[in-house]
């Protein structure tokens, strides 16, 4: 009976810490930006990443779960969650952009290319900062935990 207590009050303890909360992080899609744009104008961050990468998965539950950086980027920017190697076709910035297969069930989206290229190369998680025409302002590559992210945004902002 006591060990069930401790584990129910380590289950609450967690869902009652602040850094966690069910605040839901606003994803849109690039196809939707120029709408949104017309409405108020903000910068975009774009997290491009790819389903394989450890860095991007830890990333997606721990930092972009944070709710101070959940507020901070639904008020102020407009964030896209991009799988590089999406294969389906997309219109940005009055370009159509697709997905560059460089082998058997192996390719990378030129889209992301196009974003996450740094020093003639490409990383995995690669957070790109567009101001609102569509212009890339910055690029952090790899992963940056809860309070280098939030710094982060705080300067771009």
């Amino acid at each position: 009976m006591r060990k069930m207590k401790l584990i129910l009050i380590c289950i609450v303890s967690y869902f009652l810490n602040p850094a966690y909360s069910f605040a839901q992080l606003k994803l849109h899609q690039f196809e939707e930006i120029d709408s949104l744009q017309k409405v108020e104008k903000r910068k975009v961050v774009v997290f491009i990443n790819t389903d394989w990468c450890k860095y991007c998965a830890i990333m997606k539950n721990t930092t972009l779960k944070d709710k101070n950086i959940i507020e901070l980027l639904n008020h102020a920017f407009y964030f896209i969650s991009f799988n590089a190697e999406e294969k389906r076709t997309i219109f940005f910035n009055k370009k159509t952009f697709n997905y560059l297969p460089t082998g058997n069930n192996v390719g990378t989206h030129h889209l992301a290319i196009e974003l996450a290229t740094v020093n003639d190369k490409i990383s995995y998680p690669t957070f790109c900062f567009l101001n609102a025409d569509y212009e890339i302002v910055f690029q952090a590559v790899d992963f940056k935990n809860k309070s280098e992210f939030k710094m982060l945004l705080e300067k771009i902002k």
